[in-house]
């Protein structure tokens, strides 16, 4: 996850790429329960690959929080199936017939863990929080659009003229500067959840730093998390205004970073799902467990242009990208399903709505993700000779997990195919590489991210120079214009908002502003007897309302 800090603006539903659906995917938890198959113990036991940086709606910017938020917590509506928009804190929601307006009224029997009631004053106090300057939001850039949003961002406004309004406790007033015609997606989207003005004033700095230091409105409530350890369970909550259709009691969940001991927990019974890796791929996608679960993510290595000067040379950008073998990365280190890359927009998020051809496949230029170690040597020795150097030391970062070491070690071999180059690895844990990431404590860092929702701009606004997760700072004028042109003077012209991102990506490669490495799939084995949906398309994570085990 991660993207821009200028307007971001989707002038029609695109389709959907689907990722993943748990056990067969043909029954519907509702069916289950009817013909009365559900198992008496309505327990899983689960593993995340990483640890869990937070909690808090207003900071966090990763999958593994996220995948917490969406089940400990709920906007005013829920995400479902191939990203259906499902009833979650509204009930009910007029909307403008200029589309600048929406009027959400609340439902009544919505409760925070804690017994407090969810009003829409939650509402107000969570998007005002986000958007103050002083709460240091990455995410605060999804509200652009919002009436005053970007200007209060940038200091100019008080939060208090954000266009979010409370009438009573239970109608919110939403005022836009412009229609967004997929508002109703970012509803659903953890940033824009609520939050208990009381629970983070009580606790202050340790809000939603451990379990204990937050409220839950969502299906269920989270206990055991220190902020520290590597396992925590999700506990129906029994507050939930639709706790009756909450199967699953209680999830047990654990990191498991190693896939060896990930795949010796599942056969020994004691989890109920693993991820896959390497050869453990191969070895067992023709067991009944597995599944593979595509993604829309992609794995890129960023360079840090603020921090290092030589990396201001695109020639050297190049070079580096150059030296790299996706389709031996994917085929040979990864081995896991992963595929080699044709841009930075992922394969099948979105589609031309003209001629429907994939977003990725017509975006293709090559330059950014082809293999020519001859071409790399030339423009090294180049981009070198410009930047007065003969050779070059540099620090690669990245997350402390077995796939990252891997791909880590990999990309060590191949750029010091580069005369005179010289690559040390840094591996630590996901959050401090996160933490490090952003505050740009890096010279090259690998990098994941995935598209929040299923359009282009999601993945190509990042890279504007003014981004919030923009953390290696390359900057071009002409990206900035035509993403700036796709948001807002072609916003509502679907061609030509088209054809700028495409130019855009074009860039993006051409100027080596990244170098993508893979896109990124989970190959996992889950228990057969567990159904039911954890995460879907594009910008859905893990949701585990609607999840049941069989008997």
């Amino acid at each position: 996850m991660k993207i821009k800090k200028s307007s971001v603006t989707l002038l029609v539903a695109l389709p959907l790429l689907l990722l993943a659906a748990c056990g067969n995917g043909s029954s519907s938890s509702k069916s289950a329960a009817t013909k009365g198959n559900l198992a008496d113990k309505q327990v899983v036991n689960w593993t995340e690959t990483a640890e869990l940086p937070s909690l808090d709606p207003s900071l966090a910017t990763d999958q593994i929080s996220f995948d917490a938020m969406n089940n400990v917590g709920e906007g005013l509506y829920r995400l479902g199936k191939n990203n259906k928009v499902l009833p979650g804190i509204a009930k009910k929601t007029a909307i403008s017939k200029d589309g600048k307006t929406y009027t959400f009224t609340l439902r009544k029997n919505a409760k925070w863990s804690n017994g407090d009631k969810v009003t829409a004053k939650d509402f107000v106090y969570s998007w005002q929080r986000i958007n103050n300057p002083k709460t240091g939001s990455q995410y605060a850039y999804l509200y652009s659009g919002i009436k005053n949003a970007d200007q209060i961002q940038a200091g100019k406004k008080p939060v208090s003229s954000l266009g979010i309004k409370a009438d009573g406790n239970y109608k919110l007033t939403v005022t836009l500067e412009k229609a967004i015609p997929y508002f109703k997606l970012l509803m659903g989207f953890p940033s824009f959840f609520p939050q208990d003005q009381k629970v983070v004033q009580k606790y202050g700095d340790k809000y939603a730093t451990q379990s204990k230091y937050q409220v839950y409105n969502g299906p269920y409530t989270m206990t055991g998390w220190t902020g520290t350890n590597n396992k925590w369970s999700l506990v129906k909550n029994k507050n939930y205004w639709d706790k009756k259709h909450v199967y699953l009691t209680k999830i047990n969940d654990q990191v498991v970073k190693d896939t060896q001991t990930g795949l010796n927990l599942f056969q020994g019974k004691q989890v109920d799902q693993t991820v896959l890796s390497g050869t453990q791929v191969a070895n067992m996608k023709n067991d009944k467990s597995f599944f593979l679960g595509r993604q829309a993510r992609n794995s890129y290595l960023e360079y840090n242009t603020a921090k290092v000067k030589v990396f201001k040379n695109v020639d050297i950008r190049q070079a580096m990208s150059l030296a790299i073998n996706r389709k031996q990365l994917v085929g040979k280190v990864l081995a896991d399903g992963s595929t080699a890359p044709k841009g930075f927009v992922t394969d099948g998020l979105a589609a031309n709505p003209k001629t429907g051809e994939d977003f990725a496949k017509e975006a293709y230029t090559g330059t950014g993700v082809t293999y020519d170690l001859a071409k790399a040597k030339k423009l090294w020795a180049k981009g070198l000779k410009a930047e007065g150097k003969t050779s070059a030391t540099y620090t690669l970062t990245a997350d402390d997990t077995e796939a990252a070491k891997k791909t880590a070690e990999f990309l060590q071999t191949q750029l010091e195919k580069l005369p005179g180059l010289k690559i040390n690895i840094q591996s630590i844990p996901y959050k401090t590489r996160l933490a490090r990431s952003a505050k740009g404590q890096f010279q090259l860092v690998i990098t994941n991210w995935g598209a929040d929702f299923s359009d282009p701009i999601s993945d190509l606004g990042l890279f504007t120079s003014d981004n919030s997760f923009n953390n290696g700072k390359w900057s071009n004028k002409e990206y900035d214009a035509l993403i700036d042109k796709a948001n807002n003077a072609d916003a509502n012209n679907t061609q030509k908002r088209w054809e700028d991102m495409v130019k855009a990506e074009k860039i993006l490669m051409n100027q080596q502003g990244n170098a993508p490495l893979f896109n990124g799939v989970v190959p996992q084995l889950i228990n057969t007897k567990v159904k039911g949906y954890v995460y879907n398309t594009a910008g859905v994570p893990w949701n585990w309302k609607g999840m049941y085990v069989t008997k």
